[in-house]
């Protein structure tokens, strides 16, 4: 687990600062930094500098595998989840008729390519009760028009983080669906045990604490067929320049058709150095650091006079904490003075807790808001 030396050598950024902003951008460990010199090095090489590029696109691959519990086979990266989703709604071809499940918890990037008037299909809302879904309001939503449902494994929102088999068991029982699982605000900060997923996808940027610029794709190769993108491309396709590519194209199966053009190299760089440095400090660690964290934190904000949006269920929290008060945004402003980085979207705050945070940041949290608290009213 990370001591006080190691955040210091390797977040020096963090002295001084009370960052519990990790579910919006991940602080990167210098390691990533090094990195992306390295992609810089290696680009200099012209077109021998493509040999360390593959090598580091593998690396990325092979450890991403290791975290989804798939083989580097069935992983793909693209530029962004958002990529990745409206890849996913090209690999689907829903027709009228066909259903969608999506949930009020989600990320917009999980559920608007199924709301676009484009899309034929009829999408329905798996709502949340008091921040929580409840698989006995998933179950009158499917039957056996139903072609997918997609969930967060942990909301962006709420904070509050499913139990996936029994996802998986209503699913199976009561529709021929495909399940899509978007991992973003998990992969890195809680263990992951995703057996049933039919499509795995997570942003690099937060949790793990790589750069921008990548999507991280599972696809089981059992379910390869179903989630082939017919996407227009070249690195995607099983020939894009041999003869008769100007007359017809096949994409490779599953996660490889999610790929569709030069591999964003860099973010490969700064993702395979963060997942390294992810697994080296532990998962499991890093979660049974931070869990009594947030425990403490979520008691703590029961007794102030905001309105939680997190479940008071310990076995349904990850990182985040959300709640709402009628001046987030002067609460906000204060503990942003104060050097206290919260999240403010949507009339809401969100505190994320991760494996570089210490009990003096929440303390300092708790301290300051009930401060502002006061003040803002």
């Amino acid at each position: 687990m990370l001591t006080a030396e190691s955040r210091r050598r390797d977040f020096p950024t963090l002295e001084g600062k009370t960052y519990l902003n990790t579910a919006a951008e991940g602080i990167p460990p210098l390691a990533v930094g090094e990195a992306l010199q390295q992609y810089f090095r290696d680009k200099q090489l012209g077109m021998d500098g493509r040999i360390p590029h593959a090598a580091q696109w593998e690396a990325a691959k092979a450890l991403t595998a290791k975290f989804f519990g798939l083989s580097p086979a069935e992983i793909g990266i693209c530029s962004c989840s958002s990529e990745a989703y409206n890849l996913a709604a090209l690999a689907l071809q829903l027709k009228p008729g066909d259903e969608v499940v999506v949930t009020d918890l989600d990320f917009p990037a999980s559920s608007t390519p199924w709301l676009q008037p484009s899309c034929p299909a009829t999408t329905r809302v798996w709502r949340h009760r008091n921040g929580a879904l409840r698989i006995e309001d998933l179950v009158p939503l499917l039957n056996t028009k139903t072609r997918l449902v997609t969930v967060s494994l942990v909301s962006f929102y709420s904070g509050f983080q499913v139990a996936l088999p029994p996802i998986v068991e209503a699913v199976r029982k009561h529709s021929p669906a495909l399940l899509a699982v978007d991992v973003t605000q998990a992969l890195g900060r809680v263990p992951l045990e995703l057996a049933g997923a039919d499509l795995i996808v997570s942003s690099t940027h937060k949790w793990i604490l790589a750069s921008h610029g990548g999507g991280l794709v599972g696809v089981p190769k059992e379910r390869a067929a179903e989630w082939t993108a017919p996407a227009g491309g070249w690195f995607n396709l099983e020939d894009a320049f041999g003869p008769g590519s100007f007359e017809t194209v096949k994409s490779k199966p599953g996660a490889a058709s999610f790929m569709v053009g030069m591999p964003n190299y860099p973010a490969l760089y700064a993702i395979r150095a963060a997942l390294e440095y992810i697994r080296g400090v532990g998962v499991a660690q890093i979660d049974a650091h931070a869990r009594p964290l947030i425990e403490h934190c979520l008691a703590e904000l029961k007794k102030l006079p905001v309105e939680l949006l997190t479940p008071n269920e310990p076995e349904s929290v990850a990182g985040i904490l959300a709640f709402k008060h009628p001046n987030a945004a002067a609460l906000q402003a204060r503990l942003h003075a104060a050097n206290i980085h919260v999240m403010n979207p949507a009339g809401r705050l969100r505190v994320a807790i991760h494996g570089y945070n210490t009990a003096e940041d929440v303390e300092r949290l708790l301290k300051e808001l009930k401060t502002a608290l006061t003040v803002v009213g």
